[in-house]
């Protein structure tokens, strides 16, 4: 694997995601994390393993976490088949010091093909530089089943075929399809998005339960920034992930 432990420890993982300004627009937010700097402080003081942005924040807002570059992305509003456009660059990545490159495919889109060619470049050149890539891979697309076992694992097997580092995928809350779809990833490593807010109790049982799966950690968002006391949260989770801390 290449140079995952810039952004593991232990080999394994926590980080904090905040590309979904972009993803879902400034819905998400409140007073508070609208601003990266209230971010930025979550990530300094819960010393999480990396930290997600879209390149213009990264550009803008410093930080001495590790650094995941989202190399592409769109917006909620168009409606169809997704697709989501490289919009950054690895050499720019690498300029904003950044530790990792993350792209997101989404599988059975009638636009894959294009994610795919864009991700075998980016990849290409990422390795050539030492730098890990990381695959959101999504099943997502008319007539895909998001949630299914099947398309879960086909998620994950696609991450191994295409050559990532490490693949996020979404939990459907059925740990045995998470317990499949880590062994259908083989040598690659799986982190499970965080995604919508939920309970605190929920959101950390589905914690538990990706870890025992066989994941290396999560990538979170919503569920550590919205909530009241964010650094609880992200400590709690680091319980889980590492043990005693």
């Amino acid at each position: 694997m290449v140079g995952l432990g810039k952004i593991t420890k232990k080999g394994k993982a926590l980080y904090l995601a905040y590309d979904q300004g972009l993803e879902h627009g400034p819905i998400d937010f409140n007073d508070k994390n609208v601003d990266p700097n209230y971010i930025l402080d979550i990530a300094k003081r819960g010393k999480v393993s990396g930290l997600i942005f879209q390149k213009g924040i990264a550009e803008k807002y410093k930080s001495k976490v590790p650094l995941i570059v989202k190399l592409n992305g769109k917006t909620s509003l168009v409606k169809g088949e997704p697709l989501s456009r490289q919009l950054c660059s690895v050499k720019e990545a690498l300029k904003l010091k950044a530790k990792a490159v993350g792209y997101t495919i989404y599988i059975g889109s009638r636009h894959e093909n294009i994610m795919f060619r864009e991700f075998e470049k980016i990849e290409k050149e990422a390795h050539k530089r030492k730098l890990p890539v990381i695959l959101w891979a999504y099943p997502r697309g008319k007539g895909v089943n998001e949630n299914s076992g099947k398309n879960l694992a086909y998620a994950a097997r696609v991450g191994l075929e295409l050559g990532a580092d490490i693949i996020k995928i979404r939990y459907n809350g059925k740990i045995e399809d998470m317990k499949w779809a880590v062994k259908s990833a083989g040598k690659t490593r799986v982190v499970v998005a965080g995604g919508k807010r939920k309970s605190p109790s929920g959101f950390l049982q589905d914690a538990k339960e990706v870890m025992k799966a066989g994941a290396i950690g999560l990538a979170v968002g919503r569920n550590i920034w919205q909530a009241k006391e964010p650094l609880e949260v992200v400590s709690k989770l680091k319980k889980i992930i590492w043990g005693k801390c």
